[in-house]
Parts: structure tokens; C-alpha cells; sequence
């Protein structure tokens, strides 16, 4: 078998809208494809033996056992292999269950999707499946615990830690959009001028002083110390003589730690003689110069998590230990303790698996233990001297056990810091009285606490810390999202696109919008290119300035990873014709509509799709729909618009040379057509479908029709405003159009506007796309042939894969198809094909370049138009 390409979509996509994060692998099964799963000898008990979990799947029968019920019964590779890839990736501890598995155009090539929780996880598992397949049908061993141990290894080095992870899981509980900026835990919650960011605990809110502050030691205590807090008494140190004075004063057991330390790295607790500070200090300065040294203080490590100045955790934190049988040896406790299954690699599960370092071998000398020696019975070895769970402690929640006279003294605590997020650690015998009563004394100030130990501790009630964070980031009344309008269809996108960015614009959002030309943030260019993909998508949704966005969306990018947004408030569809079939599986118009109809099926319940009531594809789609519809037609006689209009529905229609809102039976006229410069005079009926979707989507909205006819009439059609779309340059003896148009429909268009030009001379410039069908090529050649008296090809760019001659010759066939009497020629350059036309253009002349890089089309003629008019000037 062979893997032909292995892609992550990440938004909603052609499989699915709900299940975002899939994986697509484009599989070829070679030979296995005459090879079903009954027709391989002992195949069943084979992956049965290796994957015996595997009788949960319940597969399409429904059942337990269900997959192997349709192994027996013989299954093609494809299918087993997506399950494979499932189990696995649940067996390393990411659980997930999506799938679909479908044969392709191409025989024994299937398209193999299942969902992940960590994409790059997702990837090895889908090569992983494979591998474990062909071994699965050779016989052969097959080595499944190392690729699920390196499956955990890749999650903990890419996934988002507990802490940072549960507040993300509380924001999509609520339905709050999220991305992660970097791979590390930076986040961003919502979209645009509302969004939030946090990394780890530390909240856009967090104040950077309160995090100076508390990652200042000494400051620290200084401050609690002045606002009557008990604090141990210490000092700082920075070599062996401060030190022998600090100890002189506080005298022993103490604790050492550097003063910007954080997680217990560096800190030696419970030191009693000076051989032994001499050491710690050595092992605290490896973090940092200044150490503090504060006097041992007994009792229990207790962490008090406050959020927004309100106490919503406390927790009783245990260090790592093990507790002796009288049989076995410490690492044989050690080995015991780690098979508990509530223990895991990293951050995988509630509690981590204690690991021996040089602070395990340390608290072991001090007892006078190794590894080998046995405990007595009951006898209980710390193995760490911090109670933090990364290093293998556990953790009591004692929330509800707290006096109230501790939570008033860490929510103040919390104040006289400054921190939003403040995790306090208190040493004392219990919470339950007051420190003052019971000797307890603060230890520390954290900014960015964990929450691990609050979210699943080892005794005692979860806590869902989480909550409140996002509580006080989005308090009730506080949107997280901005308007989306995502735009998509054949032709016609990047146009709507700015028309609707435009209306947007006067109505007084500050507006992102990406296009096929460039991403813009009020109308300045902030990424040139092609920009219809997710990422352009996701690159408006992160800038904070941006109120609205309006998002053209192109095919693509929806099939390479999906939408880059979780969903929209109106999804526009201008047409579906033929373009880019034969590509990426897409071979019909239904399988182009399927694509398309992405967009609109990620709107929002109450949210509307907007669609060409004039496209028999886009009237098929509305039937799948959860959404409102509305449509719009240049024939307001349509059977189909009619019907509209009796069932009270909304729809915009070209009726009376007006551009016209109706509902039942009553019209808002919102602008006559001949005053929008957009539709060229109302000669080119494409940009009227183009107004109508804008306006549509406008009133949808709810922009007022007096402003959305006042934008109509200011949008004006231009180089700079809507480049490459119907821009038309004046010379004193001819003219110039140039237009983005490379498929049939939009040649259809142009041809349609140059029924109405007259001209002496109709000259065209046209090429061919070399990744489309033979039969397009020689469409859009016989269109040209039918709408030019002459034909200038050129063909230097965008052969993806064609010769030059071989795209050349299909266009000459093309034009001989249509027999008419059309002359041509063959310039292969682009420029010097314009040059040429403008050099040798008649008195009246018009010239079409139908440019596939509109850009060089568009500088060159504005070169030629500007000499000309520095010689009339002079």
C-alpha cells in the first residue's frame, strides 16, 4: 500500500462541521485492493490478538464487536486501517471516534478520514495504521507499544499543559472560539476586538507588576509582612558569610530556594546543619545569584488558588513518597506506586509518575537509605522535598474545610499583590483555624498557579477552576465574537467580498476582509496574494483592531484544511459552475456544490445563507440546511423566486433596472442599476448578481437600505479598488478592459457586456490554465473565438504540469470549433502580448485581456495610459 498525501483539517470541512479536527490521508491499496479482509488467511485473529480493545467499535452494525463482525465478513484495507489509526491513538491516551473512509474516482484509491486530539499525533497515526496493516496482513511482528509510547511523547511535547488546557475546554464549553498563537500556551479566546489572550494562568488581565512582584521573593514578603500577614522569618543571601549570619539570626531547621524560583526547583527544605546549607545554597544559586533563606516552619504544604480576588480552591499538597511493606525496596515501591493507573507520562493523567533525581537521592542520603533498602511496614520515605505534582506529589482538596478567616486573609492576599490569577502556599498544621491561632505561615505568592492539582486531585471534590478565569474575562453581556460574512462560489467572490467590506466600512466598522488579491484591514493591504485560505481567515480573527469580517473563501483552502473560523453569521454562495474539476476529487459540479456548501453550512442556526436563486446547485443545497435562506435572481419571474415570494420569504432581485429587496408582496427599491458604477451602466449582468448578493447579505444584516444604497453608488470599479475585475483603461483612440475571467461562465460574462460595447475591432488576449480539463481549454477558446475578431495567445505561466505547446494546441481547437472567421496569433509573453495589442490597436479598438495575473496586466497598460497623457499634458 501506498500513502499519496497526509493533510490536518482543522475547521469545519467537507467531512463534517462538528468534528473539525480530522485527518485526511489519500491511501492507495495497490494490490490489497483485490484483497478483503476475508480473503487475507488469519487476518482476523491476528488484529484481534493485537488490538483486542478493538470490540467496542461497533461500526455501521451498531453493535459491540460491530468491526470484526465486518472483517469477518470482509472489509477493503482503507476501512480497517481508519480504525487502527482510532484505537490507537485511544490506547495512547487521546481518546476519539470519528471516521469515514471512501473510495475515490480512482479504483483502489480511498480517501481515509479520522478525527485526533493532537494534529501531529493525528499524523504519525495515520502512517502508524498503515504500518501495523501490512504487518497485520504479512504475519509479522509488529512493535505497538513503541509507537504508543512515542505517540505520548509527541502529545506531551505539543499539547497545551492541564492548566492552560482546561480553560480552553471551559471556553469551548461555552461555545467561546479559541486559537493558539505559537506552540507554546499562548491562546486566544474569541475573535477581533474581542478577544482575550492568557498563557499558562497569566490572563491579559494579570497585572505585570503583581508578576514582578511576586516572582520577588523578598518584595513579596516585605509587602505581607507590612500589610500584618505572617510570613517565616529569613533573609536573603547571596555567599556562605550571609548565609552563617541569616542562620545565626533564625537559627536551624531552614529553607533555601532562589529568590526568582518557581515549581520548588532549586529549594532544599528541612536543613540542619551548615554542610548541608552550604549545599543547598550551591544548588539554589544554579538558578540564580540571590537565595532566600527562611526558617523550616512544620506542618502541611497547602496551595489557595484565588481568581478575581474570590477564593475558589485550596488543596493540601503531598510530596512524592511511597510507604514500606517491610518486603520490597524503595524502586520496587516506587515501580508499584507508578503502575497506579491514575498516574501517567507528564500531564497525562491526574497524577505523574515519580522519577529519581538528584532531590530523591539527596532526602535518601539524609536517612541513611538507598534504592535497595527496605522500609519498614507502615513506614512512610518522602522522595521529593516539594509537594508539586509534576514531580510525582499528590494533592487533598480541603476547599470546603478552610476558616472563614483564611479565605478573608488569601483573597486579601490576593490584593495587596495585584494578581488576577494568585495561587498562595501556606504552610500549617491545618486551614481549618486561623494561621494566627495555629502558627502557619505564608510561604509564597504564584503568579500563573497550576490547576492540576484543584481540576482532579487525588482525594476530595474536583474543582472547576477554570471557570472563573473565563468568568472574568467574558463577565455576562460581553461578546467573544465579532460578525463573520464568508463569501464563496465560482465567480464572482473577490467582488462581493470588497462591495460587502465596503458597505461594512460605512456603516462604521472597522473592517477585515481577505481576498484573492490581499489581505486588507481597513482598506489597507496588510499580506499581498492569494488569501481565500483558513489562515488569511485566522489572520483577520487574531487582529484585535478588526470589528467585522468578511471572508472570501475559496475552494482550496477548504479542502486542504478546512474553514479558519468555527462558524459565520451569513454565508454567501454566488454560483457554481464549472472550475477546478478534475482536481482533489472534485470531478462534478455536485461534487464542486458539496465543497462550496461548506460555507453556509457553518452558519449559525439564526444566522442566513444567501444563495443564487438562479443556480439549480445552490437551490439543492438550501435542502440540507439548519440555517435561514434567502436568495437572489436577475429574473424576478422565476418560478422558483415566485414561489419565494408567495411563501413570504426574503429575496433581492434585478427587476425594472432596479436592484430590489422584496418580501411577499412588497419591494424595497434600494438603487436604480445604472447608478451603480460597479455593473458598468448596467451592461454587465454579472455584477449585478454581484450587487444583489451584497445587498442582500447587507439588509439580511440589518444595514439600513439608505446607507447600503449609498455605499452601492460610491463603490467605484477601479484598478485599485476591484483590480482585475471588469477594470476598463481609456486611451484617446481605444480602449482597454481587463478581467480576471479563466473559466467558461466568466468568459460568458465578459461576452455578455461586449454585446453592448460597439468597437471597430474586438481584440482578445487570452491563455490556458494547464490544470484544467481539455474540454475547458477549448471552451473558453471557442467563447473567445465568439466574442473577438481577433486573438492574441499567450501562454508563459500556470502550465502546472502541461507543456506549453499541448495547452496551445487545445485552444487552437477550440477556436476552430466554433467557425467563425477570427484571425490569431501567438505571443507567448504576457507583456509583450499587451504591448503588442496597444501598439497595433485601430482608431475604436477595444482590447479584452482576460489576465490570469492581473497585476503585471494592469501596471503595464497604466504605464502606456499615463505616457499617454504626459504627452497631452506637454
Amino acid at each position: 500500500m501506498k500513502i499519496i498525501k497526509i493533510q490536518a483539517l482543522r475547521g469545519p470541512n467537507i467531512w463534517s462541521i462538528q468534528r473539525k479536527k480530522l485527518i485526511q490521508m489519500r491511501l492507495d491499496l495497490e494490490e490489497m485492493e483485490q484483497f478483503p479482509t476475508n480473503k487475507i488467511q488469519g487476518f482476523r485473529e491476528r488484529i484481534e490478538a493485537m488490538l483486542p480493545s478493538m470490540i467496542e467499535h461497533r461500526c455501521s452494525e451498531g453493535c459491540r464487536g460491530g468491526f470484526f463482525s465486518r472483517v469477518d465478513r470482509g472489509t477493503w484495507m482503507g476501512h480497517v486501517i481508519e480504525h487502527i489509526a482510532l484505537e490507537i491513538q485511544t490506547l495512547a491516551g487521546m481518546e476519539t471516534g470519528f471516521g469515514r473512509t471512501r473510495e475515490t474516482k480512482t479504483p483502489g484509491t480511498y480517501n481515509v478520514v479520522f478525527s485526533y486530539t493532537e494534529e501531529n499525533v493525528g499524523l504519525f497515526a495515520a502512517e502508524s495504521s498503515v504500518a501495523i496493516a501490512e504487518a497485520l496482513i504479512a504475519g509479522k511482528e509488529y512493535d505497538i507499544d513503541a509507537d504508543l509510547q512515542k505517540m505520548r511523547e509527541i502529545r506531551e511535547r505539543v499539547r497545551l499543559g492541564p492548566s492552560t488546557g482546561s480553560i480552553v475546554d471551559e471556553a469551548v464549553s461555552r461555545d467561546i472560539p479559541w486559537i493558539r498563537l505559537g506552540t507554546n500556551s499562548l491562546v486566544q479566546l474569541g475573535y477581533g476586538i474581542n478577544q482575550m489572550r492568557f498563557q499558562a494562568t497569566i490572563t491579559c488581565k494579570t497585572s505585570s507588576i503583581a508578576v514582578d512582584i511576586a516572582c520577588n521573593k523578598e518584595q513579596t514578603k516585605k509587602m505581607l509582612e507590612n500589610a500584618s500577614i505572617p510570613v517565616a522569618s529569613g533573609s536573603i543571601c547571596v555567599d556562605e558569610e550571609s548565609l552563617a549570619d541569616v542562620i545565626k539570626k533564625i537559627g536551624y531547621p531552614i529553607v533555601l530556594k532562589p529568590l526568582g524560583g518557581n515549581h520548588g526547583k532549586g529549594a532544599s527544605i528541612n536543613v540542619t546543619n551548615w554542610e548541608d546549607a552550604v549545599s543547598g545554597l550551591a544548588f539554589a544559586q544554579t538558578y540564580g545569584k540571590r537565595v532566600i533563606v527562611e526558617k523550616f516552619i512544620t506542618g502541611f504544604d497547602f496551595r489557595v488558588l484565588v481568581i478575581d480576588n474570590k477564593l475558589v480552591a485550596a488543596a493540601k499538597r503531598v510530596p512524592a513518597h511511597v510507604v514500606g511493606n517491610g518486603v520490597d525496596t524503595i524502586q520496587q515501591l516506587i515501580d508499584t506506586t507508578n503502575l497506579d493507573p491514575r498516574r501517567g507520562y507528564g500531564h497525562e493523567n491526574v497524577l505523574t509518575q515519580i522519577d529519581v533525581d538528584r532531590d530523591t537521592e539527596d532526602l535518601l542520603e539524609k536517612l541513611n537509605y538507598t534504592l535497595e533498602t527496605i522500609p519498614n511496614n507502615g513506614e512512610t520515605v518522602f522522595l521529593k522535598s516539594t509537594a508539586n505534582l509534576s514531580t510525582g506529589g499528590t494533592s487533598v482538596d480541603v476547599t470546603d474545610m478552610m476558616h472563614p478567616e483564611n479565605i478573608f486573609l488569601a483573597e486579601r492576599i490576593s490584593r495587596v499583590i495585584g494578581l488576577d490569577v494568585c495561587g498562595v502556599d501556606i504552610m500549617a498544621e491545618n486551614l481549618t483555624q486561623p494561621l494566627k491561632e495555629n502558627g502557619g505561615v505564608i510561604l509564597e505568592v504564584n503568579a500563573a498557579p497550576g490547576f492540576r492539582m484543584h481540576l482532579a486531585p487525588s482525594e476530595g471534590l474536583p474543582r472547576n477552576v477554570a471557570a472563573p478565569v473565563i468568568d472574568m474575562l467574558y463577565p455576562p453581556g460581553k461578546s467573544c465574537r465579532i460578525p463573520i460574512i464568508a463569501v464563496t462560489g465560482t465567480n464572482g467572490k473577490t467582488t462581493t467580498t470588497r462591495l460587502l467590506a465596503h458597505i461594512v466600512k460605512n456603516n462604521g466598522f472597522k473592517v477585515g476582509f481577505t481576498t484573492s488579491d490581499g489581505i486588507y484591514v481597513q482598506n489597507h493591504m496588510m499580506e499581498k496574494g492569494d488569501t481565500t485560505g483558513p489562515l488569511s481567515a485566522e489572520y483577520i480573527l487574531r487582529d484585535p483592531t478588526v470589528e467585522f469580517a468578511v471572508l472570501e473563501t475559496a475552494r482550496g483552502g477548504i479542502l486542504r484544511s478546512g474553514l479558519g473560523f468555527s462558524r459565520c453569521d451569513i454565508g454567501i454562495i454566488t454560483n457554481i459552475q464549472e472550475d477546478h474539476l478534475g482536481l482533489s476529487d472534485i470531478h462534478t459540479l455536485s461534487d464542486l456544490a458539496r465543497v462550496k456548501a461548506t460555507v453556509v453550512r457553518s452558519v449559525k442556526k439564526n444566522g442566513w445563507a444567501v444563495l443564487n436563486g438562479d443556480d439549480e446547485h445552490c437551490i439543492k443545497i438550501a435542502k440540507e440546511l439548519q440555517c435561514n435562506v434567502a436568495y437572489f435572481s436577475l429574473n424576478e419571474n422565476s418560478e422558483f423566486i415566485k414561489k419565494q415570494c408567495a411563501e413570504g420569504k426574503t429575496v433581492a432581485v434585478y427587476e425594472n433596472g432596479f436592484i430590489t429587496i422584496k418580501k411577499g408582496e412588497w419591494k424595497i427599491r434600494v438603487e436604480k442599476v445604472t447608478l451603480v458604477p460597479l455593473t458598468l451602466g448596467g451592461k454587465a449582468k454579472f455584477m449585478i448578481a454581484n450587487v444583489l448578493a451584497a445587498t442582500l447579505a447587507s439588509y439580511l444584516w440589518g444595514f439600513k437600505t439608505g446607507d447600503i444604497s449609498q455605499s452601492l453608488k460610491t463603490f467605484i470599479p477601479s484598478a485599485a479598488q476591484t483590480p482585475g475585475r471588469m477594470n476598463i483603461f481609456e486611451f484617446k483612440k481605444f480602449k482597454v478592459l481587463i478581467d480576471f475571467a479563466h473559466n467558461a461562465c466568466g468568459y460568458k460574462g465578459v461576452a455578455d457586456y461586449l454585446e453592448s460595447v460597439t468597437a471597430s475591432k474586438k481584440i482578445g488576449i487570452i491563455a490556458g490554465v494547464g490544470d484544467r480539463r481539455d474540454e475547458d481549454i477549448r471552451e473558453c477558446a471557442y467563447l473567445a473565438a465568439c466574442m473577438f475578431d481577433h486573438i492574441i495567445i499567450r501562454q508563459e505561466k500556470f502550465l502546472r504540469g502541461r507543456t506549453e505547446e499541448e495547452i496551445i494546441n487545445l485552444i487552437l481547437e477550440g477556436i476552430k470549433t466554433s467557425g467563425k472567421d477570427v484571425t490569431y496569433e501567438i505571443i507567448p509573453k504576457e507583456t509583450e502580448a499587451i504591448k503588442h495589442a496597444i501598439n497595433c490597436a485601430e482608431e475604436g479598438s477595444f482590447i479584452t485581456a482576460l489576465s490570469d495575473v492581473v497585476t503585471n496586466a494592469i501596471e503595464i497598460v497604466q504605464e502606456y495610459l499615463d505616457k499617454e497623457n504626459e504627452k497631452e499634458t506637454f
